[in-house]
């Protein structure tokens, strides 16, 4: 009686196996089903700026790779229940962000461009793809990384699948990367509070085009504008950069056109596609090149307005006036080691001037926090000393050395902070009256949050030094005065005086009587017509 209740027993369950099986490779078959009545789009791409002037190299675990369906989390617009999500089957492959900083190795370059391939390889066909870059990436040995690396794609998807590109304006457009992307689009704001918006219209376009059947743009114009300037002096805060990229949006709203875009292109590397550009998108052959003239030659017209974006100064002019001040916070970019522009982010330079100071050597002295210095062997002393102990140790050029070496630093641990995706730990050691944060890697500290979360008030600061250029918006809306000081380092404001050999010349500001460009509309085939 036993064995036949165990029988049965097994026989339910088995049973049971079987018809949840059943069941789920249904499901699976339904939602597949449903799915092929989606377009299919798959998601890749890799972003950083970097400087051939810095020392730096980039390798691969920089970039924070994800994978998958980790993808998503990048971008709130294709949240689970996000409309965008719903409109397509989405192929999620790989998509890698890096802080700026120097030339990407080889191997890392080709490892993660291998591993996007690879991804493809499994899912083909597509109707589109998502291209999410930076544009301003260097790679050892190789020029125009981007152009290369879509070019690649299309090897492996061929060319009717639709691709749709998103960058930085800061990035560089290739015509190798015209030919092959099909819609383009890049951010219309300095500092980029429109990055998830622009990410958002790449995606929406895409998925407009497919849906409507349209497919690719008829016309593609791309103008080169011999143009090179750093982002500091073209702010779209304040003028030319405001009116000129006021533009952008009601030209791309026009009927017959798609998108219209105004690269400023990336100022610290040294190759051939570093300049501006103007590409529209549309199906007006005629409103297409209209536009992309107009736009290219106010950009043109308007390029001895550009200034930097706050008052300049040496380091000195700027802790006098920030000392003396009865302005607080007082701002002062360390704009020449700025890790979100390609910096080493580890030059000691300025630190070292700033612990010069005699009105800061007291405890007692005004205030100033200095955001910040790599030091991964003094931040472990830090964590054996504890906070409130005195600690001794060196930080900073281990990588860029060029300009003051490893900056001594003796005085008391304030906080330690472990967990930031960047820096991994923080420590804040006070030196006189400087509060100094130190990291186990480099970051950079753009929010208020940044701070606080040291025990650092950058408000109740009388002076913050930070490694940066123009503020971004968080700090901009507290400083009560600003400098941004000319420092030396991996992106030296002083273009003029960077030893450039690659570019194209002539080039404005290196050549400021060069005559007027040829500015009229280069139009570029659809991708795989060019073939």
């Amino acid at each position: 009686m036993k064995k036949l209740c165990l029988v049965m027993i097994l026989s339910v369950f088995v049973a049971g196996e079987l018809a949840a099986k059943s069941d789920t490779k249904h499901r699976i078959l339904q939602k597949h089903t449903q799915n092929q009545k989606l377009p299919k789009i798959a998601i890749a791409g890799l972003g950083i700026e970097s400087s051939t002037f810095s020392p730096a190299l980039t390798d691969e675990l920089a970039f924070h790779a994800t994978y998958g369906i980790d993808v998503f989390s990048r971008y709130p617009f294709l949240a689970v229940d996000s409309t965008l999500r719903k409109q397509a089957y989405w192929v999620t492959t790989v998509v890698g962000k890096s802080l700026p900083g120097g030339a990407v190795t080889r191997v890392a370059y080709e490892s993660l461009v291998n591993k996007t391939l690879d991804s493809l390889k499994k899912h083909l066909p597509y109707d589109g793809l998502y291209y999410d870059i930076h544009g301003a990436m260097s790679v050892v040995g190789l020029d125009d990384p981007e152009g290369d690396f879509i070019e690649r794609i299309r090897k492996v998807v061929g060319y009717k699948t639709i691709i749709s590109t998103s960058m930085d304006l800061h990035g560089n457009v290739s015509k190798r990367l015209a030919q092959n992307t099909d819609l383009i689009t890049c951010y219309r704001m300095a500092p980029h509070e429109d990055a998830m918006q622009t990410k958002a219209r790449a995606v929406k376009n895409l998925i407009d085009r497919i849906n409507s059947g349209k497919g690719k743009p008829a016309y593609k114009v791309w103008i080169p504008v011999p143009i090179l300037l750093p982002g500091e002096k073209t702010s779209t805060r304040i003028e030319p950069g405001k009116s000129i990229y006021q533009q952008v949006a009601p030209a791309a709203a026009q009927d017959g056109i798609i998108d219209a875009a105004i690269w400023i292109g990336y100022a610290w590397a040294d190759e051939p596609r570093n300049h501006a550009v103007v590409m529209v998108t549309g199906d007006n052959e005629q409103k297409v090149k209209n536009t992309a003239e107009q736009l290219a030659r106010n950009f043109w017209n308007k390029r001895n307005e550009f200034a930097f974006v706050a008052p300049t100064g040496n380091l000195k002019y700027c802790l006098d006036k920030a000392l003396t001040s009865p302005k607080h916070p007082f701002y002062i970019s360390d704009s020449g080691d700025n890790p979100t522009a390609g910096g080493a982010g580890d030059a000691t330079w300025t630190l070292t001037e700033i612990l010069k100071r005699t009105e800061l050597k007291s405890a007692n002295g005004p205030s100033l926090i200095y955001a910040s210095i790599p030091g991964p062997d003094l931040v472990e002393k830090a964590i054996a000393a504890g906070v409130g102990k005195l600690v001794t140790g060196k930080a900073g050029a281990a990588v860029d050395a060029r300009y003051a070496p490893p900056v001594l630093l003796s005085g008391t641990v304030e906080s330690i902070v472990y967990g930031d995706k960047d820096a991994e730990v923080e420590v804040v050691i006070k030196v006189g009256s400087v509060h100094i944060i130190v990291t186990k890697k480099r970051k950079p500290y753009h929010k208020e949050i940044d701070f606080t979360r040291l025990g650092l008030n950058p408000r109740k600061a009388d002076i913050v030094v930070v490694k940066i250029g123009y503020l971004e918006p968080e700090l901009y809306a507290m400083r009560a005065d600003w400098l941004l000081a000319l420092t030396p380092g991996g992106v030296d404001q002083d273009i003029e005086h960077l030893p450039y050999k690659r570019i194209v010349r002539p080039m404005f500001p290196f050549d400021k009587s060069m005559p007027d460009p040829d500015l009229s509309a280069r139009f570029i085939p659809a991708s795989g017509k060019f073939q």
